[in-house]
């Protein structure tokens, strides 16, 4: 079993600086899990060299609510330095430790050229595609007041079109090798009148660009109560021949490799036999 989606930090304002015994923690209770390779996955909004190119994204959003909550969310996140988090990470990977190099990079809208330029040039193994906003709006982040709202007053047809259309795009960009928590538009357990055409829009953009899916045991502990995706969507992903990962999303050492009886219950009813692992960007299978 893989833990493919790990952060070392929690979110919110704290100090981010990375340690090699940090790491080797994780690779600790990995190993005490029956988990045979992490990978460290950590936002990449969080560094400042993200932070020095794509600030203010969200200020086209014509809502002053919703770019004001993203504001203060984005201030309270940053601090981390990226080439010592790499520098870490390869240092781990050096004396041996079963981790490789990551991170979860969110898409925005017509800056994804600006999201490569940022990355290029770093030794990453595997990069995480996720969609957390849709415009400004931190639909996944139901702390914010401001955010938690929009979804008494927001029609869920059109936030499940928008959600698949902009992982669509992240998709189609080429910059990520898998989709990190491919439905979390079901966060809230509000679902469309059917989600058979949104699955498959999801899996067909997977299929089409390459990338991997992952399934992602965090919307267990959400209000939807169900692993990301769910089991029809990854029907749908087997079907089209997308592999897979497997990820806690943990973002506590005490988290690693939590729920791997119910990731192999799905694997084993969609038909998956391999798992999807990572090198310098390119995907290999390796056994369950």
């Amino acid at each position: 079993m893989l833990d493919y989606h790990l952060h070392l930090w929690e979110h919110g304002p704290r100090p981010l600086d990375a340690s090699l015994e940090q790491v080797a923690a994780y690779c600790a209770k990995a190993q005490a899990e029956g988990v045979t390779e992490i990978a460290l996955t950590e936002h990449l909004f969080r560094f400042r060299q993200a932070d020095a190119v794509l600030r203010g994204w969200w200020s086209e959003d014509p809502d002053e609510a919703m770019r004001a909550s993203m504001q203060q969310f984005w201030d309270e996140e940053q601090g981390g330095d990226l080439d010592r988090y790499v520098e870490v990470v390869l240092a781990a990977k050096a004396e041996g430790l079963p981790v490789v190099l990551g991170l979860e990079v969110d898409y925005y809208r017509d800056r994804m050229h600006d999201v490569q330029a940022i990355l290029d040039g770093y030794p990453f193994d595997v990069l995480l595609g996720s969609v957390h906003w849709i415009g400004a709006w931190g639909f996944d982040n139901t702390d914010d007041a401001a955010f938690a709202v929009q979804w008494e007053t927001r029609d869920v047809e059109t936030i499940w079109h928008d959600y698949t259309t902009s992982l669509e795009e992240l998709a189609d960009s080429g910059v990520c090798d898998v989709l990190a928590h491919p439905d979390l538009c079901k966060i809230t357990g509000r679902f469309p009148s059917s989600t058979g055409e949104f699955h498959d829009r999801m899996a067909e953009a997977a299929a089409r660009s390459g990338m991997a899916a992952e399934i992602n045991t965090n919307g267990a502990r959400k209000v939807v109560a169900e692993t990301y995706p769910s089991p029809d969507l990854l029907a749908r992903f087997h079907a089209a021949g997308v592999p897979v990962t497997t990820a806690t999303d943990a973002h506590v050492v005490e988290r690693v490799g939590e729920r791997r009886d119910d990731v192999r219950t799905l694997l084993a009813n969609a038909g998956y036999e391999k798992l999807q692992a990572y090198r310098e960007r390119s995907g290999y299978a390796v056994e369950i």
